[in-house]
């Protein structure tokens, strides 16, 4: 059944002066997913999400959160959306529960119960009267997201909620973003420069490069028909020439050869190949990753 859609983005354009930066974005997010939203040095990523939150002012377009245009009923949209755009802002001479009571008296009908009820969401019930001076990056991300939280959102967006963290952090901030997903139902929009990440932890995955967006698409078809059977052969030369009459190669830098993982006819090739008199020395399956797709569609460019 095909879920609600909770955030809807409709040909969004940005100019700045005479330059069009954001041009068209079209995508929407849906109840319980975590979308990636990648693109390399000026992309326009930032620029987008803050058009989403409603920092900066599209130059045209629509976005609409929960079905309130974000034009029109900016309070109603933003009464959906919690966000954190760069770093949480805390105050670190406060405690934890303290800054969630201060952001919670600017929000209607938010008190105690509902501070109490993200404080455990987020894993700090036992830290939360604690300065937040002497919390770690992890937990001073977690009480960040306890705070976008306290209104009940149901879009999240997190501009790279895992910068800063060590692996063990990543992995938990990772392992927190799906709970909210799938436990919580929410529709979070998830910004990083680690595509690893993202290939880990999103359903589907926006690529923008240049303003526009190149591919939307769930990370299992992105990558899909992507694996590769990585080959180390010899004498090269009468390798590379017997394995190019059988399957489309690509040769790469440190000696190796590259062709498509096919089940059926990849043991045939290896007979084929040791018939002739070539010694191979590794036949190595290769899983296809985010980041070589990203940089094949984006021509090379480097992540944000």
């Amino acid at each position: 059944m095909e879920k609600n859609i909770t955030l809807s983005v409709k040909d969004l354009k940005k100019e700045i002066g005479k330059r069009e930066i954001i041009k068209g974005l079209t995508f929407d997010l849906r109840e319980g997913e975590v979308f990636g939203f990648l693109g390399p040095n000026g992309a326009g990523k930032t620029t987008t999400i803050r058009m989403l939150v409603g920092l900066i002012k599209p130059t045209s377009g629509s976005v609409r959160i929960c079905g309130f245009n974000l034009e029109d009923h900016f309070q109603d949209a933003m009464k959906n959306l919690g966000c954190i755009v760069e770093n949480p802002e805390l105050y670190p001479y406060l405690s934890g529960y303290n800054n969630l009571l201060h952001f919670a008296r600017m929000l209607e009908g938010i008190g105690e119960k509902r501070i109490k009820e993200v404080t455990e969401l987020v894993g700090l019930t036992e830290r939360i009267h604690d300065k937040v001076k002497t919390y770690s990056l992890g937990m001073r991300q977690r009480l960040g997201i306890a705070q976008a939280l306290l209104g009940e959102p149901k879009v999240l967006i997190l501009d790279e909620p895992t910068n800063g963290l060590d692996p063990a952090g990543i992995r938990e901030m990772r392992q927190f973003i799906r709970y909210l997903a799938e436990k919580e139902g929410l529709s979070v929009l998830v910004s990083s420069h680690l595509l690893s990440e993202i290939q880990l932890l999103c359903d589907r995955v926006a690529i923008i490069s240049r303003g526009t967006i190149i591919r939307v698409d769930t990370v299992e078809h992105l990558l899909a028909n992507r694996e590769r059977v990585v080959w180390r052969i010899s004498p090269f030369e009468k390798g590379k020439q017997l394995l190019s009459s059988l399957t489309p190669i690509e040769v790469k830098e440190d000696g190796t050869i590259l062709t498509e993982f096919n089940e059926q006819k990849t043991p045939e090739w290896n007979r084929q190949l040791v018939e002739a008199g070539v010694s191979v020395t590794e036949i190595n399956r290769k899983m296809p990753v985010l980041e070589e797709l990203f940089l094949e569609l984006t021509g090379g460019d480097t992540i944000e």
